[in-house]
């Protein structure tokens, strides 16, 4: 649970401690279905890099290094899914701390579902093709990107918040069943319509060179049952907010991860949903309240991402690096 502040504490001493100083940032920028960043190791000091394209208001710079070389070799790589209608940017966080701890880590806009493009936000088809796009994602980085060799290709992980939760369940192995909502969906939505008059997808891309998980906020979480669930083997961390809210139900969410058979590690967060987004400048909390204001009011976001990043980086640490098959 939350209470494990020292070994995360000096976890963090020991990322400090590390020779690696900031994160190397390189930009995807040239393909709508490849929009996004790959944050690398990277021996140099921290810089402001302009994000172009990828910029959000409020938000135009992440700390880093551009193009930086990488630092290490048969690195894992973790994957970051944002949640609905989210942004590349919404973990950086995290992304820079796996950095620090030796990871390669890639996250992408979903295309029809970003900040930028939500245009299929509200079809079902995007239950399906959001799986689809981390699978194309993994395939770039270990067959197209341009320092593929960095990668170990049997250490790969996966980071997903919200609806990027519900994409790593299915990833590991779930196929959801939307019908299982249908009596409950009487809102005049086209999610709704389409659950109504059973047009769901049945086809999920899952992917099995995916070797551990992280997930928070999963939601929906009404589309999956024990069985369905039973279907994932990998190890699992996780988290869920106790307040839940924008599409979270605690209740569900709650379900989900005690129906899991790996009893994965679970952390339970005095919070509301928006609680596992990266902590928000003063710049972006003017120009997206509801993501970044916290319930209940005197919730430290800033205090919580310390705990929050140290111990994603403990799990996969301990799944990818640290387990069998560890670097030579």
């Amino acid at each position: 649970m939350l209470h494990r502040t020292f070994r995360a504490f000096t976890l963090a001493l020991l990322c400090l401690a590390s020779p690696v100083r900031s994160a190397g940032l390189q930009l995807l920028d040239s393909d709508p279905k490849l929009h996004g960043i790959i944050w690398t190791p990277c021996v140099a000091e921290a810089q402001s890099v302009p994000l172009g394209s990828l910029a959000v208001p409020g938000l135009e710079t992440l700390p880093g290094v551009k193009d930086c070389p990488i630092k290490g070799e048969k690195l894992p790589l973790v994957v970051i899914s944002h949640g609905r209608g989210g942004w590349v940017g919404g973990h950086h966080d995290l992304a820079e701390a796996l950095a620090d701890a030796g990871f390669v880590v890639a996250a992408i806009n979903h295309p029809g579902d970003s900040v930028d493009d939500r245009s299929q936000s509200e079809s079902l088809s995007n239950w399906a093709s959001r799986p689809a796009d981390i699978v194309r994602l993994i395939d770039f980085v270990l067959k197209d990107w341009k320092d593929r060799a960095a990668i170990d290709p049997e250490r790969i992980g996966f980071f997903g918040f919200s609806k990027g939760g519900y994409t790593g369940l299915v990833l590991a192995g779930a196929d959801p069943d939307f019908r299982r909502a249908a009596h409950h969906c009487t809102d005049p939505t086209p999610f709704c319509e389409q659950i109504r008059k059973g047009d769901v997808p049945k086809d999920f891309a899952h992917d099995t060179r995916i070797k551990a998980a992280v997930l928070a906020d999963t939601s929906p979480a009404f589309p999956f049952s024990d069985a369905n669930l039973s279907h994932i083997k990998i190890p699992l961390q996780i988290w869920r907010s106790q307040l839940g809210g924008f599409g979270a139900d605690p209740d569900n969410t709650g379900r989900v991860a005690g129906s899991l058979w790996n009893q994965p590690d679970i952390h339970v967060v005095p919070a509301a949903h928006f609680a596992f987004v990266a902590p928000c400048s003063a710049e972006l909390a003017a120009t997206a309240p509801r993501i970044c204001t916290d319930a209940p009011a005197d919730f430290d976001r800033m205090a919580f991402h310390r705990t929050f990043d140290a111990e994603v980086v403990r799990f996969f640490s301990r799944h990818l690096i640290e387990g069998p098959g560890r670097f030579h």
